[in-house]
């Protein structure tokens, strides 16, 4: 598998508070190793240091203590910066203002055009990056008139345009409708799957982590749950405690069992929600 990101003891602060002269860390001794090919979710509710963590992931953000590597180089050494800028892609909350191009293939374009790819290559590259998040179809259109989710996906495109092994993307469906956000995740899955790029997803919608290989739980800037998105949702009052929620059907067998029905607690989809069901009738 291999490393593809690496944090040791890492520690990060916005600077002192000006009345208490108090430094409050953001992030506090984070501890976590993302493998290459890995599609991780980083949850917690606004505040966690999810976002700030990202942030460090390509060097927009540097430690104030500790080390992140992206694979195995040093994010504080400038000399390593531009390659962990193509190693790693970032995607943000909003994609207006990521789009830069009146036309969508000259948006995809601009990033590798950065990169000074030669031109001959930048066509396909920018044609494989639209096919990738299927949009190549609108390669002529102008983004603006796009819907939310068709945008986000042309921002998706730009990044895989730069051919990045890794790519974070931070609250990407916060803006989006449901169907748009339906799209953006099953973007992001295909990229994993089909295209063996590593994702890391910062969300607060517990339904896209169910998605993932792991997930990761973030309060007050500290690493509080790491594992399989079964192992972690099944711990229902913990999650309630830190004022996140579980999927809807982790939910509904939760309260099923309050209620003293034999059902199995780690059930994240609707389809096992049914056989389980379907299971207690014919019991």
């Amino acid at each position: 598998m291999g490393e593809m990101i690496n944090t040791i003891n890492l520690n990060y602060h916005y600077g002192q508070d000006e009345e208490s002269n108090k430094i409050d860390l953001v992030l506090n001794n984070i501890n976590i190793k993302i493998d290459k090919g890995e599609f991780v979710t980083i949850l917690g509710h606004n505040g966690s240091g999810k976002s700030t963590l990202a942030k460090h992931f390509n060097a927009l953000l540097l430690p104030v203590g500790g080390t992140v590597f992206v694979k195995h180089l040093d994010t504080a050494d400038l000399d390593s910066r531009w390659e962990i800028r193509q190693t790693v892609g970032m995607v943000f909350q909003n994609p207006d203002n990521q789009i830069v191009a009146t036309i969508v293939e000259e948006d995809v374009a601009f990033g590798p055009e950065n990169l000074a790819v030669p031109p001959s290559e930048i066509r396909e590259r920018v044609d494989y990056a639209l096919k990738a998040v299927d949009m190549y179809e609108y390669k002529k259109h102008a983004p603006h008139l796009l819907s939310g989710g068709q945008k986000q996906r042309i921002a998706i495109a730009g990044v895989i345009a730069m051919k990045p092994e890794c790519i974070v993307l931070d609250e990407p469906t916060a803006m989006l409708d449901p169907s748009g956000r339906k799209e953006v995740i099953g973007t992001i899955k295909k990229l994993n799957r089909e295209e063996g790029i590593t994702v890391v997803l910062i969300t607060h919608y517990m339904d896209e982590a169910v998605e993932s290989d792991r997930v990761v739980v973030m309060e007050k800037g500290k690493i509080i749950m790491d594992g399989k998105p079964k192992e972690v949702f099944c711990q229902v009052e913990r999650l309630k405690t830190v004022g996140l929620d579980v999927p809807q059907v982790t939910e509904l067998a939760y309260e099923l069992r309050k209620q003293g029905i034999e059902i199995r607690q780690d059930i994240l989809t609707e389809d096992e929600c049914v056989e389980e069901l379907l299971k207690l009738i014919e019991r």
